[in-house]
């Protein structure tokens, strides 16, 4: 299937007008480029129930700062909770370059999402992001009743690196708790410098090209063992047992065989996991919704799967 019609014209308007490389510029400059992307491609100001920032100490002794969302029908019931862990190679996006997507996934799911500020690369490196993670998903299934959150329905989600890290916090609450009952796995990032098929037929063009995964790896986990699950869930060695999962991969995306691989293998282990492609999307795709519609499509077919998973 070829490139979108819309997608094929916002490529041709970046290449005419390219920005610096993400490699090529501090990374808080590459932060600020991100975050005007995202005002440029993202609806602003998404009417949700309620919007509430909060913080508690993480692992490392600083403030891990949350954004908790409530959908508009929230109503006074204990809700269903998506912890969501925002993309952006462990080194750019924050809270605000995912509001967008997550006004309209609490909206669309009816539960409360919570999205984290994760400490992010090269400022500090793996496992920071990891241990922030876990530390939130923790605290939010600890304080759960004050929440209004049901601490039976907790499920997480991220996109690409965010993705990465839902998918690593599954497998950390499969030995140490707690108990999650959904994964949301957005073109996640599932292989340490993947050399697989997409990733060198779409390395350059197509909004994430190969070398910035090279340059996110080596800022976040330089050095690192290719095969330790917490930087490559897909080389962990028992996956049986984890939560299901809805995984979405764009037929443009570097990262579209290796997020496949892992739904794969989800599904060889007896975890259900459902593999949806948009074969005309590109990476990042899910955060375009203020100029596609198949990416507002794809959020709410995905809302659909997480609020079905938190029915039983």
């Amino acid at each position: 299937m070829p490139l979108d019609a819309i997608v094929k014209g916002l490529l041709e308007q970046m290449a005419a007008n390219p920005m610096p490389k993400l490699w090529e510029v501090p990374p808080g400059q590459g932060r600020e480029l991100y975050r005007m992307m995202s005002q440029t491609l993202e609806p602003q100001g998404i009417a949700i129930g309620k919007i509430e920032n909060v913080s508690f100490a993480g692992p490392s002794g600083d403030q891990i700062k949350l954004r908790l969302y409530s959908p508009v029908a929230g109503g006074g019931a204990a809700l269903p909770a998506l912890v969501y862990f925002h993309g952006g190679g462990w080194v750019i996006g924050d809270l605000d370059t995912h509001d967008a997507l997550c006004r309209t996934l609490t909206n669309d799911t009816g539960a409360r999402v919570i999205s984290v500020d994760y400490r992010l690369a090269p400022e500090h490196k793996f496992p920071a992001a990891v241990d922030d993670c876990y530390a939130a998903v923790k605290w939010v299934e600890q304080n759960a009743s004050n929440l209004g959150i049901d601490a039976n329905r907790i499920a997480v989600g991220g996109d690409s690196a965010g993705g990465n890290l839902a998918a690593v916090m599954c497998l950390m609450a499969k030995k140490s708790g707690p108990r999650l009952v959904y994964q949301l796995l957005i073109y996640p990032v599932t292989q340490f410098k993947a050399e697989t098929k997409s990733m060198n037929a779409f390395a350059q063009g197509y909004v994430l090209e190969k070398q910035a995964m090279t340059w996110f790896f080596d800022q976040y986990a330089p050095g690192s063992d290719p095969n330790d699950w917490r930087v490559s869930p897909l080389a962990a060695p028992d996956v049986a047992g984890l939560p299901r999962a809805y995984v979405v991969t764009a037929g443009f995306d570097p990262l579209r065989d290796e997020g496949k691989a892992y739904a794969d293998k989800l599904n060889r282990a007896g975890v259900a996991a459902v593999h949806v492609d948009y074969p005309g999307m590109v990476h990042g795709f899910f955060n375009m919704q203020g100029v596609l519609p198949v990416a507002r499509t794809a959020i709410a077919d995905a809302a659909k799967a997480l609020r079905k998973a938190f029915e039983g």
